[in-house]
């Protein structure tokens, strides 16, 4: 039996993975194939659009968060199944955090996964025809089986970078026509929970332009392999611990896998800050990323559970909040105007989306023996900690240099910025040890 497998790639950022990517999960979806998407790199967001279109979890593949051995463990386990899997990559293709380091294409080698370039057509022609054949010649093991072109103004510009396929070695699969209406809609309402957000049409409609213009049958065929031997999962007796994940509008962002080893240690059920008005009984409780900040007046009028969070800490509840989360266990949040909203107040600091700045990058945390991986991606700030408030682990990114990223530890709580990753066996001795308080 064979499959299909790919991973669709950039010239540069921007030039349309994920609209290409969504495309061609609809259509295919709509043709009745059993799909399985990843995504390479940390990002929460596109997996969560993946979903949208495929009705099951996507998985980040990543190769500083995670060990090479995990990496192939996933891939096989959640393939054992599927007629199609499709990767979408991170940033150029040979983008990396260090260089290649961390790159789709280092992803798609350790895999031995075929490669689809996508090329932004917007004001080239011929000119691709170099560009493709440094992209093929680069690195020969690297297996790029073609090329579909995005913003394509016509059939005839489409004849001009189809000759520059041929004469570049490259086969093209096709193109995406260029068209306002698949521009993708807001990345913050792509997070609701609701799905009457124009998000459905978009899906639809990248699908039909990649049905009339993207060759499936030659792709599919191009990227077929032999059906990979099955991976399966490990086997385990379900621990007993209740565990309660907080998830809605506005707490939402984590990866699939770390759920998955939660379900591992007992009982997952999940809670909404936004609406519900008592925190259920639990062992563990995880507050994930999201957006507090479009809530926060919300999160703020339900005292119940502010109230709620503040008791189970205080009284040695065992809570991981990251991000959105650790935001929402401070004494307040301001919104980008300056308007100031109280919140959990556990955390004696004061959450802020003034003066908006970008942060982000892979994090390494170490602390006590311990070092946890994980990434920060964030525009929002704290201020006013109290002085007896401090870090309990020392922070380095990925080029190994020292950042200032806290990890604040109370009682039993543990809080920072950082998305942390948990599921692998090779480096999660720290949330294991956490989970049962031995940490």
């Amino acid at each position: 039996m064979q499959q299909s497998h790919f991973l669709i790639g950039a010239a540069t950022s921007g030039s349309g993975k994920t609209t290409l990517t969504l495309g061609l999960l609809r259509a295919l979806t709509r043709k009745g194939r059993h799909i399985q998407a990843f995504k390479c790199g940390p990002d929460y967001i596109d997996t969560w659009h993946h979903w949208m279109v495929t009705g099951k979890p996507s998985i980040n593949l990543d190769r500083f968060m995670m060990s090479d051995k995990h990496i192939r463990s996933l891939y096989r386990y959640y393939t054992a199944s599927i007629e199609v899997a499709i990767t979408e990559g991170v940033m150029g293709l040979f983008d990396g955090y260090d260089g290649m380091k961390g790159s789709s294409a280092e992803i798609a080698e350790l895999l031995h996964i075929p490669v689809v370039l996508v090329v932004n057509a917007k004001s080239t022609a011929y000119s691709v025809a170099p560009l493709l054949y440094g992209f093929k010649h680069f690195r020969p093991q690297l297996n790029i089986i073609g090329v579909i072109f995005n913003f394509v103004s016509s059939p005839s510009h489409y004849e001009f970078l189809r000759k520059a396929c041929e004469d570049a070695g490259v086969e093209s699969l096709g193109y995406l026509p260029k068209q306002s209406e698949i521009a993708i809609p807001s990345r913050h309402l792509g997070l609701s929970m609701e799905k009457n957000l124009g998000f459905e049409q978009f899906f639809d409609r990248i699908a039909d332009l990649a049905e009339q213009s993207v060759d499936l049958k030659r792709l599919l065929e191009k990227t077929a392999v032999e059906k990979l031997s099955c991976q399966e999962a490990n086997s385990y007796s379900a621990g007993n611990k209740r565990i309660a994940v907080a998830y809605d509008e506005a707490f939402n962002f984590m990866y699939a896998e770390n759920i998955e080893t939660l379900k591992r240690e007992g009982e997952v059920f999940y809670f909404s800050p936004l609406r519900d008005t008592e925190l259920p009984t639990a062992d563990f409780v995880y507050l994930p990323g999201g957006y507090p900040e479009l809530y926060v007046k919300e999160l703020s009028s339900n005292r119940q559970m502010r109230e709620a969070l503040f008791q189970y800490i205080e009284q040695g509840g065992r809570l991981l909040a990251e991000c959105g989360g650790m935001m929402y266990l401070c004494r307040s949040l301001a919104d980008k105007e300056g308007n100031v909203y109280p919140m959990v107040g556990i955390l004696p600091q004061d959450a802020t989306m003034e003066k908006m700045k970008l942060k982000l990058g892979y994090r390494q945390l170490f602390c006590d023996s311990y070092r946890l991986r994980g990434h920060e991606f964030h525009y929002s700030s704290v201020k006013n900690a109290d002085k007896q408030l401090i870090s309990c682990a020392e922070a380095w990114n990925a080029r190994g240099e020292r950042t200032h990223v806290p990890l604040y530890r109370y009682k039993n709580l543990l809080a920072g910025y950082t998305h942390l990753y948990w599921s692998d066996p090779a480096s999660n001795q720290w949330f294991k040890d956490f989970l049962i308080g031995k940490w």
